[in-house]
């Protein structure tokens, strides 16, 4: 750090991906998303040097969303943009990710404090995030592990408490928000085994000043796979690493989409007992 802020781009796939639980003045509520990606397009030992301000060997996809849950919507959004000709990009000092006008930067003269600024639709995002706690190393001292074999993991950090506070917009509606919000910041170029298709994450932040995050990854048998992990960070800051048979996630009910009649998970327990910690996890909506 802080070099590690920014990108990696001879790896293949790297994401800066923030979530967050805001309240209004008023108590209402809003959940947001705001990712950007970046995905090599070559090897570093086959990339090609081209004239043309347009040409590029790096792609970046932005994700936003935003729930708001008085008025039971759920706004999601994606762009896709070259790393070239000032579309897209990522640098690390001073840190700032951004794809044309979605953007995440670093405050000039304010250590600590990061500005994250979306707009698409009828919603738009406008936050000041202070850290509180520091980089929280995922994992083996930052390397997480998700298969068997050596390639099947990524380089992951966290930063897991981020006082928010500025402005969500709703259609011609401006609400002052303040709340948490928590970063992810991963790279890998392989991350998951062939037998693994897909995972169950969770970051949560406790009323006592602590942190949990854990995910399961699930296998095409059914199963959760033994590389299944997560984290433990506690008020002050000292972080227990947790392996897959040191938590317990169980799905207590389900929701099915009118649209699609597919089947989702729509409320959770998670029980840590090293910890004496069980939660019970239900969405804002289902």
């Amino acid at each position: 750090f802080p070099a590690d802020y920014g990108p990696h781009p001879d790896f293949q796939t790297e994401w800066w991906y923030y979530t967050g639980n805001l309240a209004a003045e008023d108590g209402r509520h809003f959940g947001y998303q705001f990712t950007i990606f970046r995905r090599a397009l070559q090897p570093p030992g086959e990339r090609v040097e081209r004239a043309s301000d347009w040409g590029a060997d790096q792609l970046y996809m932005g994700h936003f969303a935003l729930t708001d849950v008085q008025a039971g919507r759920f706004h999601s959004f994606e762009r896709l943009a070259r790393g070239a000709a000032g579309l897209a990009g990522a640098q690390a000092e001073p840190y700032a990710v951004w794809l044309e006008d979605w953007r995440v930067e670093d405050l000039p003269g304010q250590p600590g404090v990061t500005r994250v600024q979306a707009a698409a639709g009828q919603v738009a995002l406008d936050l000041l995030l202070t850290d509180a706690k520091g980089p929280v190393l995922q994992g083996d001292q930052g390397y997480s592990q998700k298969g068997p074999d050596p390639g099947n993991a990524s380089t992951y950090f966290s930063l897991t408490r981020l006082v928010s506070q500025g402005t969500v917009t709703v259609g011609d509606r401006a609400f002052p928000v303040a709340g948490l919000s928590w970063q992810d910041h991963e790279y890998s170029t392989s991350a998951l085994a062939s037998d693994q298709v897909g995972w169950d994450w969770f970051a949560l932040q406790l009323d006592d000043g602590a942190e949990l995050k854990v995910f399961q990854i699930r296998q095409a048998d059914g199963g959760i796979s033994p590389f299944s992990a997560g984290s433990f960070v506690d008020a002050d800051g000292a972080v227990t690493p947790l392996g897959r048979a040191d938590f317990q996630i169980e799905v207590d009910d389900q929701w099915r989409s009118p649209h699609s009649g597919a089947v989702y998970p729509a409320a959770w327990s998670i029980a840590v007992p090293s910890l004496e910690l069980r939660l019970e996890l239900k969405p804002w909506l289902a």
